[in-house]
């Protein structure tokens, strides 16, 4: 699955190029807030995913030692995307903001 969030960034930053040109104040805020959503997804994200894996296997490990509300519920493994998901989403919201701009 593509990240839906890089491809928002994406689409948002080439719109400003189309729209304000590259050397814009818009471009430039746009361009710095796609670097922040895509590192985010790929890097602090994904890392939350695979902490969260740890702790459930510890938890599933340990029944005894724990109160039986917390073996309840179990952490999200699946937060952030890999970096083929990032780019895959940054590519479509690239091509949906060029095709949209074809008609305006």
């Amino acid at each position: 699955m593509p990240s839906s969030h890089s491809s928002t960034v994406c689409a948002l930053t080439t719109a400003a190029i189309y729209r304000y040109g590259v050397g814009s104040f818009e471009f430039a805020v746009s361009f710095v807030l796609s670097m922040i959503v895509m590192y985010d997804a790929m890097g602090v994200r994904r890392e939350t995913g695979k902490q969260a894996k740890l702790l459930n296997s510890i938890l599933l490990e340990n029944p005894f030692e724990l109160s039986g509300e917390i073996l309840q519920e179990r952490l999200k493994e699946y937060v952030g995307h890999t970096p083929l998901q990032v780019a895959a989403g940054a590519i479509l919201g690239i091509l949906l903001a060029l095709f949209i701009a074809q008609y305006y």
